[in-house]
C-alpha cells in the first residue's frame, strides 16, 4: 500500500488553523482592553483549546492523501478525532485547576468564538 503524503502548511485547513491563532490573539487583546487582565488570558486560553485540539486533528486527519491510501485516510480520521477530543477535556481540565482566578464565562466566550472562526474561515476559503 502507498501511502501519499501531504505537508502539514500545504494543507487546505492550514488558513483556518491560522485564522484560529489570531482570531485568539486578538479577542485577547480586546478583552484586556475592555475587560482586564483576567478576562484576557481565559478567553486566550479558550482559543488557545481550540487551536491545540483541531492543530492536533488536522495534522493527524490531513496527512494523507489519494486512492491509494483509504485505509490509511480513515484511520488517520479517526485518531485525529480520538485524539482531538481528549486533548480538548485535558486542556480544560488542565485550565480550571492551573489558572486562578478564571473568568469561566469568558473562557467558554473564547472556546466558542474561536471554533466559529475556523467554520468561518473555511466556509470563506472555499468560496474564495
Amino acid at each position: 500500500m502507498i501511502r501519499n503524503k501531504t505537508r502539514f502548511h500545504r494543507l487546505d485547513v492550514f488558513p483556518a488553523l491560522v485564522a484560529q491563532l489570531a482570531a485568539s490573539l486578538i479577542l485577547a487583546l480586546l478583552a484586556a482592553a475592555t475587560l482586564g487582565q483576567t478576562a484576557a488570558y481565559s478567553v486566550l486560553a479558550g482559543g488557545m483549546i481550540v487551536f491545540c485540539a483541531n492543530g492536533y486533528f488536522t495534522y493527524k486527519a490531513f496527512k494523507y492523501h489519494g486512492a491509494r491510501s483509504a485505509v490509511a485516510i480513515v484511520q488517520s480520521f479517526w485518531a485525529g478525532q480520538f485524539g482531538k477530543m481528549i486533548l480538548t477535556a485535558a486542556c480544560f481540565a488542565l485550565v480550571f485547576v492551573a489558572i486562578k482566578p478564571l473568568d469561566v464565562a469568558m473562557l467558554f466566550a473564547g472556546y466558542i468564538a474561536v471554533q466559529l472562526t475556523a467554520v468561518t474561515a473555511l466556509i470563506l476559503n472555499k468560496n474564495g
